[in-house]
């Protein structure tokens, strides 16, 4: 379909306007020597346009999808997820079990997930969001300042209500009984109105110190002793394990290794 892209700056986040209908959303067909208005085809595109910009996705992870996902060579570790994330986007309405990414940093867990998402957009027109862990719960405690005018329920209304939740980094901030309250929240809410999330993370899907009984500082934090015992058990009745072991690819482009 031919389309062009509106010099307006207006428009920077509205998407391209459609060249056949000029956004109407309905065209003109001819029937014989008869003409009859129906629906345009850029009405979808333009869903999946704001859906997609709605999802916030960084900029820096924009670009990813399952095909730039790299599961050879060095990183030949992260195939099975590789091949887990397209199945699970194949399956996905009939199966709305979540995943959970586990793995060291820079093995890729992002750039999976969002891979994940972009694909449930723009195949199925699936309502999707990506939240930065760390970043929402700033954001939560900001708004408990009077002089902002966004209050906690609005932030985390669409965390609620988006089909597809992508809750990057999960257990990056040091856990506080507040920070387990608000994990609890997020989790409980989507938990109960069956609604899907995939969460990442570079702490082991394991139990809390006293759970596990670790002797003292030389075992790794797990993620029950992240965000309690209780939510990690609450995320292995939500989410399928996948873990994505592979070296950290952000070290070697910064070491120049080939």
């Amino acid at each position: 379909m031919p389309r062009s892209i509106a010099p307006d700056s207006k428009r920077a986040n509205a998407g391209p306007i459609c060249s056949i209908c000029g956004d109407t959303g309905w065209k003109t067909v001819s029937f014989g020597a008869e003409k009859r208005a129906t629906r345009c085809d850029c009405a979808t595109q333009n869903r999946v346009w704001r859906l997609l910009v709605q999802a916030h996705i960084p900029p820096r992870y924009q670009d990813c999808d399952l095909d730039g996902y790299v599961a050879v060579g060095t990183q030949r570790g992260v195939a099975t997820a590789k091949i887990s994330a397209a199945r699970f986007v194949d399956q996905y309405p009939l199966d709305k079990t979540g995943l959970l990414l586990v793995g060291p940093s820079g093995a890729g867990k992002t750039h999976l997930s969002v891979a994940i998402l972009k694909q449930l957009v723009l195949s199925k027109g699936v309502s999707s969001l990506f939240c930065d862990y760390r970043e929402l719960l700033k954001q939560i405690q900001n708004s408990y300042n009077p002089s902002v005018q966004v209050t906690e329920l609005d932030l985390l209304r669409p965390v609620f209500q988006t089909e597809v939740l992508v809750l990057d980094d999960l257990g990056a901030v040091k856990p506080t009984e507040w920070v387990w309250d608000t994990v609890s929240v997020i989790l409980n809410t989507r938990y109960n109105e069956n609604r899907t999330t995939i969460i990442t993370t570079n702490f082991m899907d394991g139990p809390a110190t006293a759970l596990a009984g670790a002797r003292g500082a030389a075992r790794e934090e797990t993620l029950g002793d992240r965000i309690g015992e209780r939510m990690r058990s609450r995320l292995c009745e939500m989410c399928r394990v996948i873990n994505v072991s592979a070296p950290d690819y952000r070290q070697k482009f910064r070491t120049g290794l080939r």
